[in-house]
C-alpha cells in the first residue's frame, strides 16, 4: 500500500481492503486539504459493506467508506479566508450542487445532485486525505477535541430531527430507538428545552445507558407486541395526560413507527429519521383523525452543523459519552466487527499515521 494516500476500501460487498490512492488536489480557489484525524462509524457504512447498497445507491465499484470526520487544514485554496493551515475542522461530508431548486430554496440536504461521501459513487473519508470546500468545514474551537469533532456528524442529523419537529421548551418528547442516532436526538431535544424526554428501545443495556446520558425516563418496547398498549403505558408511565408533543423514529421498526403515532397528543408532530423497509402497515386513520404532523428528517441543512458544535462546545451536549471505543486506521475492519455485532455504541478509527 503507498503512502501517499492510505484508504480503507470497499471493494465490493463483504471485501474491505487498505489501498495508496493519490493525494486529493485542490481544484477550486475555496477547497481545503485536509488530514483526516478521526472518523466514526456510522450503519450506513456497515450496511454497504454487508449488502453493498442502500436504497437506490447502489455500489458499482471501489468506494472509500467513512463520512463522519474531524481532521486538521493542511493547505488552502487561494480564496479561502475563514481557515489557515493547523486549524482543526469537523468534515461536513456533503458537497450539493447550489444550483438546484432545492438547493436554491435553502434545503441543500436535498439537492438533487448532492456528492455525498461514502455514498456510491463517491468515496469517503476514511483516508489520510479529504478535500472539501471551505464551506463545508467547520472550524472547531480550543475546547472541542477531534474525536468530539467526529460526532458533529450524527450530532448534525440530531439537531436536524429536532429542528423538523420543531422542539420547544416544556415540550414532552419521546424517542423511538436508543442508537447513536437516538440518543442524539435525546440530548438535542433537552438542549432545546423538552422538559420531558422518554427514550423506547427493547434492548435493556442501551435504556440503563440512555437514562444516564439524557433521557428522563425509558421505556422497554417489550413490554406489549401491541402498539396501541405501549403508547397507552408510555402515556400513563410519563404523566403525558393527552399524548406527546413530539414523537421520533430512530429505529426504523415498524411497531416502533405505528407507536409513535399512537403515543402523540392530538395535533402532535412525528418525525421519522430511522431508516427501514421500504413499505410498512401504518395507522393513517388515526395519524389523520388526531391531524398529526409527519415529517420525514434527511441528513443536515444550513446551519444544522455549526449548530452542532456549539452545543457541544457549551456544554449543553456531550458526546465523548458515546465513544466506547476506538482502532488504530490499520485494523479498521475490526472497528466495523465490533459495529456490526452490535458491540459499543460509537467507535472511532485514528487517521493514517506517517
Amino acid at each position: 500500500m503507498s503512502s501517499e494516500n492510505p484508504s480503507f476500501v470497499l471493494k465490493s460487498v463483504k471485501d474491505l481492503i487498505f489501498e495508496g490512492r493519490p493525494v486529493p488536489r485542490i481544484q477550486n480557489p475555496t477547497d481545503v486539504l485536509i488530514r483526516v484525524n478521526v472518523t466514526g462509524i456510522c450503519g450506513s457504512d456497515v450496511h454497504y459493506w454487508q449488502h453493498g447498497r442502500i436504497g437506490d445507491f447502489v455500489l458499482e465499484a471501489p468506494m472509500v467508506l467513512g463520512h463522519e470526520s474531524a481532521g486538521t487544514v493542511i493547505e488552502t485554496g487561494p480564496k479561502v479566508t475563514s481557515l489557515k493551515p493547523n486549524d482543526r475542522v469537523a468534515l461536513e461530508p456533503g458537497v450539493p450542487c447550489r444550483c438546484c431548486p432545492f438547493c436554491k430554496a435553502g434545503r441543500y440536504n436535498l439537492c438533487i445532485d448532492m456528492k455525498f461521501a461514502a455514498t456510491p459513487p463517491y468515496d469517503g473519508t476514511l483516508a489520510k486525505y479529504y478535500v472539501l470546500p471551505e464551506d463545508f468545514c467547520v472550524k472547531l474551537p480550543e475546547n472541542v477535541s477531534l474525536d468530539e469533532g467526529a460526532l458533529v456528524e450524527p450530532l448534525a442529523v440530531g439537531v436536524h430531527v429536532a429542528r423538523q419537529a420543531d422542539v420547544k421548551p416544556g415540550n414532552s418528547v419521546v424517542v423511538f430507538g436508543a442508537g447513536p442516532v437516538g440518543l442524539l436526538c435525546c440530548a438535542v431535544a433537552k438542549a432545546f428545552g423538552a422538559t420531558k424526554v422518554v427514550a423506547v428501545d427493547i434492548v435493556d443495556s442501551r435504556l440503563e445507558f440512555a437514562g444516564r446520558y439524557a433521557a428522563t425516563g425509558t421505556f422497554n418496547a417489550m413490554h406489549s407486541k401491541d402498539p396501541n398498549v405501549n403508547a397507552a403505558e408510555i402515556i400513563k408511565r410519563f404523566d403525558l395526560v393527552f399524548g406527546a408533543d413530539v414523537a421520533i423514529d430512530a429505529s426504523g421498526a415498524t411497531p416502533s413507527i405505528n407507536t409513535c403515532v399512537h403515543v402523540l397528543r392530538t395535533g402532535g408532530t412525528f418525525v421519522q429519521v430511522g431508516m427501514g423497509a421500504a413499505e410498512i402497515t401504518f395507522p393513517i386513520l388515526k395519524l389523520c383523525a388526531k391531524e398529526i404532523t409527519l415529517k420525514g428528517s434527511f441528513r443536515y441543512g444550513p446551519g444544522d452543523y455549526g449548530l452542532a458544535v456549539e452545543l457541544i462546545a457549551s456544554g449543553r451536549v456531550t458526546v465523548k459519552d458515546l465513544i466506547t471505543g476506538r482502532v488504530k486506521f490499520e485494523d479498521a475492519e475490526k472497528a466495523f466487527e465490533k459495529v456490526r455485532n452490535g458491540q459499543g455504541i460509537k467507535t472511532l478509527i485514528d487517521g493514517p499515521l506517517d
